[in-house]
């Protein structure tokens, strides 16, 4: 009798090790629709980059956390001058970069002056403009001193494009990145999966998951299969198609529907005829039935927008009656413009299925009043070298999903093209204003100005719709920074 107790207590044991094995899952593949062009965010303005690295291989001094506050990161603390204008930074201690090099207060200066240099490749040069310098003042200090002061300037610090990079290794990040955070690059495979590893010497609370897989997944076509079978446990933002109401019907998952800051635009070049023509890009705001785009991109969710700026912040206006749909105005208008029977363009579109379905119904729109669209299909690379960097465009759809980014529309070379001095001394005013109210008139003010310049077409606010298997915890139901965080991710029983 004794022996067939100590056998089934044995098995009794073996059941319970097996159970807690199977709720001590510690691998994920997350699904991502675009695959990015490399892995360095402080060479490209690519929110797939981001979305792959941010938090999760490389960290900043300050990070944006899953409500949009600015949190500590490799700076445990700072102090600011009574003035404004005075940032010192108190950094942590003990951390290490992936490839074992020590990070201190000279990586920050590196970083910080690499990213506002005169050659900078830094998508986001502007965030570092109002830096005038930066000194290691200890190998755990670092004083960061303003030309003037800028109320954002700790948010900016949180952006992707302003993570800290060490001179050993920065050369080489596109490929093989190198960053302080609690993931470690392991591969990648081109046109399938980045694949990452816990970091075994990260300095700070370690994450529950050893491996994250970032699976390249375009579609609802190949998505819906991915997820049904098991393949793919989460989508961060998933192309869903028509299947929402039967996946948000399977126990199996569960589906949150959040906020981005992806406006979606259609982004014209106010620099080339016929789209420097005021009256043209009122006539293209005029013809823009928005519902109708909203259902062909496949976004039924997607609150409309009526100039850059998400919903979801407290300065938010609605502007989308300041150009109606109402296609005979249009017509009236290109026809004030000098263009009675409309024109030709290009129409350039991206791979999200926001910008390649959308588009066919922007396009049949326009063809409406007469303007003839011929639509060029271009891959992300390609996208942002000809429409992002070089401008060689006429039309394009894309979202914007930079935080809080309005200010793009006051950069001389930014690749709308568009250019008002009104508008710019009100982003002038912002950056150095740091009451709460004030900032908020400005930002209004400033909504209003692009708004009825109707420098681009806007669109609609690109929603977030989370699906992943039921027993994942951690992953954020919104988007205030284009990211897919894993440092709080765990799978529950």
């Amino acid at each position: 009798m004794k022996t067939i107790k100590s056998i089934i207590g044995g098995a009794a044991l073996l059941l319970a090790a097996g159970t807690a094995a199977l709720a001590a899952r510690t691998d994920l593949v997350v699904g991502v629709v675009l695959e990015p062009p490399h892995l360095d965010p402080t060479a490209s303005a690519a929110a797939a980059i981001d979305e792959i690295v941010y938090a999760n291989l490389f960290q900043g001094l300050t990070r944006v956390g899953r409500n949009g506050a600015v949190e500590p990161s490799l700076a445990e603390s700072w102090d600011v001058s009574e003035d404004g204008k005075v940032y010192t930074f108190k950094l942590h201690t003990g951390v290490k970069f992936h490839d074992g090099t020590d990070f201190d207060a000279e990586d920050v200066k590196f970083t910080l002056d690499r990213a506002r240099a005169e050659d900078s490749t830094n998508a986001q040069k502007q965030l570092f403009a109002a830096i005038d310098t930066v000194e290691a003042v200890d190998p755990q200090t670092v004083k960061v001193t303003l030309k003037t002061p800028q109320g954002a300037f700790l948010y900016n610090m949180g952006w992707g494009d302003a993570v800290i990079v060490a001179p050993e290794s920065a050369d080489g990040n596109k490929e093989k990145p190198i960053g302080t955070g609690p993931f470690k690059f392991d591969s990648w495979a081109k046109g399938s999966a980045v694949r990452l590893v816990r970091n075994p010497d990260y300095w700070g609370d370690p994450v529950a998951l050893e491996k994250a897989e970032f699976r390249i997944v375009p579609d609802a076509a190949a998505a819906i299969p991915a997820l049904l079978s098991g393949d793919v446990q989460a989508f961060p933002q998933m192309p869903v198609g028509d299947a929402l109401s039967q996946i948000e019907s399977d126990p199996r998952f569960v589906v949150k529907i959040g906020a981005t800051e992806g406006e979606t635009i259609l982004a014209m070049n106010n620099g080339k005829e016929p789209f420097n023509n005021l009256k043209v890009r009122q006539a293209i705001a005029h013809a823009l039935n928005r519902p109708e785009i909203i259902a062909g991109a496949g976004y039924s969710e997607a609150p409309e927008i009526g100039s850059h700026f998400s919903p979801a912040n407290s300065a938010y206006v609605d502007l989308t009656g300041t150009y109606p749909y109402d296609p005979a105005n249009a017509k009236e208008l290109l026809a004030e413009a000098g263009y009675p029977d409309g024109f030709k363009a290009t129409l350039k579109l991206p791979p999200p299925p926001y910008a390649r379905q959308g588009g066919e119904v922007v396009a049949s729109q326009l063809r409406q009043i007469g303007i003839d669209l011929q639509i060029i299909p271009v891959e992300w690379a390609q996208w942002l070298e000809q429409v992002f960097k070089n401008k060689d465009y006429d039309l394009s759809i894309v979202s914007h999903t930079e935080p809080n980014d309005i200010n793009i529309y006051a950069r001389d070379d930014y690749y709308f093209n568009y250019s008002n001095p009104a508008f710019k001394e009100v982003i002038n005013t912002l950056d150095v204003t740091s009451d709460p109210e004030r900032r908020a008139d400005l930002y209004k003010t400033a909504q209003k100005i692009i708004a009825e310049d109707a420098v681009n077409g806007f669109l609609f606010q690109l929603p977030k719709i989370g699906v992943w298997d039921a027993k994942l915890q951690g992953l954020w139901e919104n988007s205030p920074i284009q990211a897919n965080d894993l440092t709080e991710v765990k799978w529950t029983d």
